[in-house]
């Protein structure tokens, strides 16, 4: 049974200058669940965000959040929101607490709410340490956080993040990741955007490709890797030195010659439409008594599926 919608928009048109941002998109989330926007930087997807959250007018289409449109009810939309864009919009002159004491301000909570508020998000965001010290101080992670905890202050029953972990470590990145867990959980509908394959992978219930200002697919990352049709076939073997014998076993036994990732020059892979190829890729690697450390059938990744969707990968730009 679904959810109620949160979020829908139909026909979003949006150009700056020559360049169409926006090109017809179409976007349904329901209520509690995260939908995470994939595409590469250009795709559209920060302009969807502006629109959504009452920044941007669209030039055709509409779009309703919680209920409200977002161009007549903008004021309603903005009561029922929060959003952490791509930078982190904190003073840096002014300490974490109050950072999030003055948006608490302007967003009408009275002195004493705005106050608790702050100290219990500073808490539940791990920032409770440096709640007392400028901004300036924080780490990249820090401030993230921070941002973050600024666009729950009025309890927002949609949270609109654009590309959230953009430049954060790699310890960063997962700590944020558990946070949006947490709040998804709790209730709260996501909008996120990414170009990073894995943070959709992990965080997802369902995915909204994009490109070219337009959504080409949606699906939950099960879906989407299933509507390539094929699997990989993943073969690393012990020894580098054995990689040429190894790629000739695959070809033989797939009918095509496997690739080595750039990345992880180690490992060989190739699409197949038979699982039964496993079998014969064994037996051949048990006769040439060939060593692998790796060896497996996988569903096509989400990167191989924005490949066979668009003709590029999610990291390449779109003009």
């Amino acid at each position: 049974m679904r959810t109620s919608v949160m979020i829908e928009a139909r026909g979003l048109v949006k150009s700056f200058r020559s360049s169409r941002a926006l090109a017809g998109l179409d976007l349904t989330v329901h209520a509690g669940t995260t939908m995470c926007l994939l595409g590469p930087n250009g795709a559209g997807k920060t302009t969807a965000v502006r629109i959504l959250t009452t920044l941007l007018r669209p030039e055709a289409g509409w779009a309703r959040v919680a209920g409200h449109d977002v161009v007549a009810e903008a004021a309603a939309v903005r009561q029922r929101i929060g959003l952490s864009g791509q930078y982190a919009s904190v003073d840096d002159c002014l300490t974490g607490r109050a950072n999030l004491v003055m948006i608490g301000r302007l967003s009408r909570l009275t002195r004493r709410e705005a106050r608790r508020r702050a100290a219990s998000l500073l808490a539940a965001l791990d920032l409770e340490r440096a709640a007392d010290r400028p901004v300036r101080t924080y780490s990249g992670g820090m401030r993230r956080r921070l941002d973050l905890a600024a666009s729950l202050l009025g309890r927002p029953s949609v949270l609109f993040l654009d590309e959230p972990t953009t430049g954060l470590d790699p310890q960063s990145r997962l700590t944020l990741w558990g946070i949006i867990a947490e709040l998804v959980g709790a209730g709260t509908t996501l909008l996120l955007t990414t170009q990073y394959l894995d943070e959709a992978d992990r965080l997802a219930s369902e995915i909204a490709v994009i490109d070219h200002g337009r959504v080409i697919a949606t699906g939950t990352a099960a879906e989407l890797k299933a509507k390539v049709g094929r699997q990989t076939l993943d073969v690393r073997p012990a020894d580098p030195a054995d990689l040429a014998r190894v790629a000739g076993i695959v070809t033989a036994a797939v009918g095509r010659a496997p690739a080595q990732a750039a990345e992880d020059p180690g490992l060989l892979s190739v699409p197949v439409d038979d699982a039964q190829v496993l079998p014969a890729v064994v037996s051949a690697l048990e006769a040439g008594q060939i060593e692998v450390t790796e060896l497996a059938l996988r569903l096509a990744s989400l990167d191989e599926v924005f490949m066979a969707l668009t003709g590029h990968t999610a990291e390449e730009g779109t003009p």
